[in-house]
């Protein structure tokens, strides 16, 4: 992750000003665990009902998962974690994957390279459906279901999501008036010059927090791209 972003910086620097902005998803820009665990409802003294959130948590562990392991191959490499998708890119040899069975390719542990490019290419589709966004892989009644639940959390949160939300695209686009988000996460403003980099850090896995950063709606803010995304 460090020569991936650290490439990507340099690069930034030589167009103008950079900022860089570290976000930590796990209870801060999210929430997920305090709900499963009732300490959020807990900590306001009885005013929201403990059980309720409990409820909402379950449901966007369910999502979570069902994400996961439906368009994110977490079943096949969940025992193989890496901190972002890029790194085993070395390996892919651009194979076209339309008619590739990846339930048949006998992908097991990564002792040769083999095994290695096999992961690559399933990086590969997730990095693709991660692009595409919920609309791109998820039918209308999935969608009406995520958009629920989405705004029933945010309401028994009081907003955090939603705000959580507005905070890191304010932060993303800059002061200035006229902005553009390029492809990579970096915002370049025609007036200034200035580049912006949004790095997110968490403690979960890699594919679990990419699904995650879609279901609370931060995909088209953070990217996967040039080590931007970093699993701990």
């Amino acid at each position: 992750m460090a020569e991936s972003t650290a490439a990507s910086i340099t690069d930034q620097k030589a167009k103008g000003k950079l900022t860089v902005y570290i976000w930590d998803m796990d209870e801060t820009l999210i929430l997920l665990k305090s709900l499963l665990n009732g300490t959020y409802a807990e900590a306001f003294n009885g005013v929201k009902n403990v059980q309720e959130g409990v409820e909402i948590g379950k449901m966007w562990e369910k999502h979570i998962l069902d994400l996961c392991d439906n368009y994110f191959f977490y079943e096949q490499i969940e025992d193989y974690n890496k901190p972002f998708l890029s790194l085993l890119s070395e390996y892919d040899d651009g194979r076209d994957l339309l008619s590739y069975d990846f339930n048949q390719d006998g992908f097991g542990s990564l002792d040769d390279d083999a095994n290695k490019r096999k992961l690559a290419y399933r990086h590969r589709i997730i990095a693709e459906n991660y692009k595409k966004g919920l609309n791109g892989v998820l039918d209308q009644e999935l969608m009406k279901q995520w958009d629920e639940l989405y705004n029933m959390t945010d309401k028994y949160t009081d907003g955090w999501l939603s705000s959580a939300r507005t905070f890191l695209a304010e932060c993303s686009a800059g002061k200035e008036e006229t902005s553009v988000a390029t492809a990579d996460g970096i915002t370049d403003s025609a007036a200034s010059k200035s580049q912006h980099v949004n790095v997110l850090v968490t403690s979960g896995s890699l594919i679990p927090s990419l699904v995650k950063c879609l279901l609370f709606r931060f995909d088209n803010i953070i990217t996967h791209e040039n080590g931007t995304f970093l699993s701990i």
